[in-house]
């Protein structure tokens, strides 16, 4: 289907497996509400590649970058969502600390009941699909495997599907070491902590994104 195949596949796991803000809130949604919560948020992770592949093969990606208008959009959409999360898991956090009871002892216990399959899929895919630096990864990566006799929107969408694969595995495997950790952390102070932390960093991500520049 594409141009120099293992290339791309090897390439593309590479990165697959480098940590970014995907890896990030597969965690953090993993802690509040279990594995369902993990590989929901991991599916609307994936599922917004296909919107890169699509966007970068119909050339729309190009015109975003030359627009300052619509890629400053991008960026207030992308960035300021990461922030809301971040927000959102430093209140949790904070809460947690101030109220927390013996029978309530920690956030993780608490949220973790509270899982929602549209709220984790939503927020998985728009996470990634106003992410900029995804938008910039698909246009500058994907045209060196596109074969110029073939369809390059088939060709976009089939390696958008390779890397669904690799990303659904990956995070998936991040999800059930998540788990695996989570019972440690749910009668231990420092899972407030670690919630605390991922909200950090989650704003700094958004920060980053609003400080994106255009190529």
């Amino acid at each position: 289907m594409i141009d120099q195949f293992w290339t791309f596949f090897i390439a593309i796991t590479l990165l697959t497996l480098f940590p970014g803000v995907d890896s990030l809130l597969v965690v953090r949604n993993t802690s509040r509400g279990g594995w369902k919560d993990g590989i929901s948020t991991s599916a609307g992770i994936c599922c917004g590649l296909f919107v890169h592949a699509l966007v970068s093969a119909l050339g729309i990606s190009a015109l975003l970058l030359q627009s300052a208008v619509a890629f400053n959009v991008l960026k207030l959409i992308g960035g300021g969502y990461l922030l809301w999360l971040g927000s959102s898991s430093l209140w949790q956090a904070a809460r947690g600390k101030s109220s927390a009871a013996e029978n309530q002892p920690t956030i993780v216990a608490t949220i973790a009941r509270q899982f929602q399959l549209q709220r984790s899929l939503r927020e998985g895919f728009v996470c990634n699909v106003f992410n900029p630096k995804a938008l910039l990864f698909y246009m500058a990566f994907l045209p060196q495997f596109i074969d110029p006799g073939r369809s390059p929107i088939l060709q976009s969408l089939f390696m958008a599907a390779i890397h669904f694969i690799i990303a659904m595995i990956y995070q998936g495997l991040l999800t059930v070491l998540v788990c695996r950790v989570s019972d440690w952390f749910k009668n231990n102070p420092w899972g407030r902590l670690l919630e605390g932390l991922a909200g950090v960093v989650l704003v700094s991500f958004g920060l980053r994104i609003f400080l994106e520049k255009r190529i």
